[in-house]
């Protein structure tokens, strides 16, 4: 029988050591691996959300887009608006400055409409007391107040209509239309030397009829003579830091047209989108304030922003229709003002088709012969129409509303309209000639 070998002095606490040096590093491991376990799962229970944060970026399939344009864009695409109603509205805003108080209300009264929007605005250049007159005029009018309907800018804006404030005063109102103004479709800006040439009921039955993302502004990007004596000319507009009206001034430097952006020109009398204004006033990829700051040097940036905007923005470019929807008469070449319209030019406006002309000398007997022949207006009153049938047939204080095309009466003017839209629509190319 075998028997065990004593161990020697001193060799039982070595093999002792040793044996814990076998364990412990194991055991050690163990620990700190558990820890790690623990810890893990503590920090995805608890801090989920900051995990998800940290996210990997979406691929290129993924539905939902990284960015805030893509996002907007996705929505205007869907057409996240409710569906338009069958009878169109325009917000317009017609402006004037001092000595156009009469004219404007009078214009104001052959464009109304209680389906539409108004805000006008007499300049700073008004007398206070003429401002306060339109105002006043404004809220004493019985109709007026029924549907609250019309705006007066009370805090004026200097305008000088060869520099930027011009255009400022444009986005002023039509950012109070966008705030205030109702589910209108389309923006148009007149001044207090426009006319309309057909009724409102023409205008908004013939519209009713178009796709409501089409913008009516007459545009080129062959500036030509502009490059050299607008673009590249420096001007500095003393109406965005004075209370007096005075010219614009030049600087001697110099500066090359833009790279960023292509330039475009044409009137600055237009009919834009809801859509196209949201854009301008929201401008979400920056664009109309870039462009609205080098125009803020342009001399006649009216004729330019505007177009410049519209043409360099693709979900926009394809919806210009090149026409500003006005007769006017021009010299040739053109000066930097039309002509002032007379009897002479009756027949001229009527055979344009336009729905509006311009310039208008103050009470010219021009204006009584298109209230007699083409608006069957009174003097100092409204345009006959469906709406103004239904307000002598509805009990005084109940509703009405204009949404049906049957609630318009359309007259003569709907077919002189329909011809100029159907041909600026169907001429050969049309697709091909946006922002050319």
């Amino acid at each position: 029988m075998l028997e065990a070998k004593p161990p020697s002095p001193g060799s039982g606490a070595a093999a002792h050591i040793h044996g814990h040096r076998r364990w412990a590093a194991p055991l050690l491991a163990s620990v700190l691996l558990s820890s790690l376990l623990i810890s893990a799962s503590l920090f995805f229970s608890s801090s989920r959300a900051l995990l998800l944060s940290f996210s990997p970026l979406p691929t290129a399939a993924s539905a939902e887009p990284l960015f805030v344009e893509a996002k907007l864009r996705q929505q205007m695409r869907a057409g996240e608006r409710p569906p338009p109603p069958a009878v169109p509205r325009i917000a317009y805003l017609i402006s004037g400055s001092a000595g156009d108080g009469a004219a404007l209300r009078r214009t104001l009264r052959a464009l109304y409409h209680p389906a539409n929007t108004y805000v006008v605005h007499l300049d700073l250049e008004a007398p206070a007391a003429e401002r306060a007159e339109l105002a006043a005029a404004v809220r004493a009018d019985p109709v007026y107040a029924r549907f609250r309907n019309v705006r007066v800018v009370t805090r004026a804006n200097l305008v000088t209509y060869r520099g930027p404030t011009m255009v400022a005063n444009t986005l002023h109102a039509a950012a109070i239309l966008l705030r205030e103004g109702g589910d209108w479709d389309w923006f148009i800006n007149l001044s207090a030397s426009d006319y309309p040439l057909v009724t409102q009921d023409d205008l908004l039955h013939v519209l009713s009829e178009l796709p409501r993302q089409l913008n009516f502004i007459e545009h080129t990007s062959d500036i030509g003579w502009k490059e050299y004596q607008r673009a590249k000319p420096v001007i500095i507009d003393p109406g965005l830091y004075s209370l007096q009206k005075s010219d614009v001034f030049w600087i001697t430097e110099k500066r090359s047209v833009p790279t960023a952006f292509k330039l475009f020109t044409g009137s600055a009398w237009m009919m834009l989108t809801h859509q196209f204004i949201e854009y301008c006033i929201w401008g979400w990829d920056n664009l109309p304030r870039t462009v609205l700051m080098y125009y803020a040097n342009f001399l006649s940036s009216p004729e330019g922003y505007f177009h410049t905007v519209i043409c360099n923005v693709p979900e926009f470019r394809n919806t210009t229709v090149n026409h500003d929807l006005h007769f006017i008469s021009w010299d040739n070449p053109p000066k930097q003002h039309p002509h002032y319209l007379t009897v002479d030019d009756f027949e001229g406006m009527l055979n344009s088709n336009a729905p509006f002309a311009r310039k208008f000398g103050r009470e010219d007997p021009v204006l009584d012969k298109i209230d007699q022949e083409l608006l069957g207006r009174q003097p100092d009153g409204f345009v006959p129409g469906g709406w103004t049938y239904l307000l002598n047939t509805t009990e005084k204080g109940g509703p009405l509303t204009v949404e049906r095309v049957q609630d318009l009466r359309p007259g003569p003017g709907v077919d002189r309209l329909k011809k100029l839209v159907t041909g600026l629509l169907t001429q050969e190319g049309f697709d091909d000639k946006h922002c050319l």
